[in-house]
């Protein structure tokens, strides 16, 4: 089965039905032993990039923001039976140019890693189109989206279930922070612990 594992800020881990195990954003908190098929990175911010401390498989596929966004162009990867689709992810603490957001399909699931990011016109036009099941979205308000905003966003994509991350500089887990993000949708998940999607 399918599962999702939130390592802590905006670090999490996604296994597939057949067992292809995929890292976004490695940085904080533990659960790096289980070895990756493939690694996403939406940006090149340091509590986004740690690559080293994710256990690999010998043909481990990294994607990062200059591979998914090369030319100008959100590029698209099928790797073990996952489509990923990179898309556009900005705001005014993160280039539109230098940060990806990635949409991915697998086992009949569509979820949304948004990356750093805040409302975007992609968002707006064209997300709501791929009737997402899950959603990540960052809340923490200094470097992204505050709850309120984020919760506007997470009416506007429309997703079955949007789980917040990044809620606190510093801290893998924010329960008060968490709780403030008042979307109807709203599947709070505590750092350190998962779930079956």
């Amino acid at each position: 089965m399918a599962e999702f594992y939130f390592q802590g800020h905006g670090s999490y881990r996604l296994t597939t039905d057949n067992g292809t195990v995929i890292y976004v954003d490695p940085y904080a908190g533990g659960g790096y032993d289980v070895e990756a098929d493939i690694i996403l990175v939406t940006h090149e911010h340091g509590d986004h990039n740690r690559i080293e401390l994710a256990a690999k498989k010998k043909d481990c596929i990294i994607i990062t923001d200059q591979e998914a966004l090369e030319g100008g162009v959100y590029h698209k990867f099928f790797i073990k039976e996952v489509e990923i689709e990179s898309v556009p992810a900005y705001n005014r603490n993160h280039s539109r140019s230098q940060c990806v957001g990635y949409i991915l399909h697998f086992n009949s699931i569509s979820f949304y890693a948004s990356g750093d990011t805040s409302v975007t016109d992609y968002m707006v036009d064209k997300i709501p189109a791929y009737q997402l099941d899950y959603a990540v979205l960052p809340i923490d308000g200094i470097y992204n989206m505050n709850p309120e905003e984020a919760a506007k966003c997470a009416e506007i994509i429309g997703a079955k279930h949007v789980i917040p991350i990044h809620m606190k500089p510093g801290q893998l887990f924010d329960r008060l922070c968490a709780e403030q993000f008042k979307a109807d949708n709203r599947l709070i998940i505590e750092a350190g612990t998962g779930f079956i999607l």
